[in-house]
């Protein structure tokens, strides 16, 4: 059955923070809450964990009205929250303590995540020490130690460099394979084409677009191609009225308004005996989209 908001609202002083939001993950996957800053988002993360009360609307787990008491959940907050002078360890202990781990068990854990990330070496240091990617990963551990059902991801990947983000990647891929309900928001528009069956995306606390991801991009016409080849081809591309997006060393983005101009331009090089190495038609990605919707 999994997690369900209806018709949620919340408003702050005069301000609609957000109105009248409704989605559903019924299946272990990631979802994707994606919006501008102070567009509703980490509200809405708030009050589906029972950290703050709705105003309107019904938000339930596994059918049941979702409080902090009864649903065992794991949240990774985009601000910073370790403790800088408490040694890692300490604060692992105290944050699984609370949520009712016992010693022992809190102890193979630690061991456990921690050898996974790579940063056994830091965990009896305090935290001031650690860079802010390794901070980072601390935290997720917070998150996940207790083997929470629902976990909350706010901007997973921010401050990780490419080996610690692949890391990352594959804890969540797992994560999901064990049953786990996934939430996340994020900036990176790649990761959650990556990771997400289904999106939401909020603008001033209204949905502006939610859905399967695949099916919202197929709803959309190609706009972008892709091409290399053995010189270069920019004039090729301005006679076609094509807006070259990047380039570098003859491998183009190229903004089209339409497939058959692109098949033209294609033939065009072909004719003029110009080698095409690459030579491909794409959809527009989340990137586009979000900018559509959201301005």
């Amino acid at each position: 059955m999994g997690l369900k908001l209806k018709n949620v609202s919340k408003k702050f002083v005069g301000k609609q923070a957000v109105d009248n939001i409704s989605f559903e993950v019924d299946k272990p996957s990631v979802f994707g809450l994606l919006g501008t800053n102070g567009a509703g988002k980490t509200t809405t993360i708030r009050m589906l964990l029972g950290i703050i009360k709705k105003d309107t609307g019904e938000i339930t787990w596994n059918g049941k009205k979702v409080e902090r008491k009864s649903v065992n959940f794991g949240y990774l907050p985009e601000e910073r929250g370790v403790y800088p002078k408490t040694k890692i360890y300490d604060q692992l202990m105290y944050f699984a303590k609370l949520k009712g781990m016992s010693r022992k068990d809190a102890d193979e854990a630690i061991k456990k995540w921690a050898k996974v990330l790579k940063v056994e070496e830091y965990i009896q240091m305090p935290a001031e020490k650690l860079s802010k990617g390794n901070q980072q990963k601390i935290q997720f551990m917070t998150a996940i130690i207790h083997d929470p059902e629902l976990i909350v991801l706010d901007e997973p990947f921010s401050g990780l460099d490419p080996v610690n983000t692949e890391i990352l990647k594959n804890i969540i891929i797992d994560l999901v394979k064990e049953g786990k309900y996934i939430i996340m928001s994020s900036h990176q528009m790649a990761s959650i084409e990556e990771f997400c069956t289904d999106i939401l995306i909020l603008n001033k606390g209204k949905t502006v677009l939610k859905g399967n991801l695949k099916e919202i991009k197929e709803g959309y016409k190609a706009n972008r191609l892709e091409i290399s080849t053995d010189k270069n081809i920019d004039e090729y591309i301005k006679n076609f009225n094509m807006d070259i997006e990047f380039s570098k060393n003859n491998e183009y983005s190229v903004k089209i308004d339409s497939e058959e101009n692109a098949h033209k331009l294609l033939e065009k090089l072909i004719g003029d005996h110009i080698v095409v190495n690459k030579f491909e038609i794409k959809k527009p990605t989340l990137n586009d989209i979000f900018i559509e919707k959201v301005g």
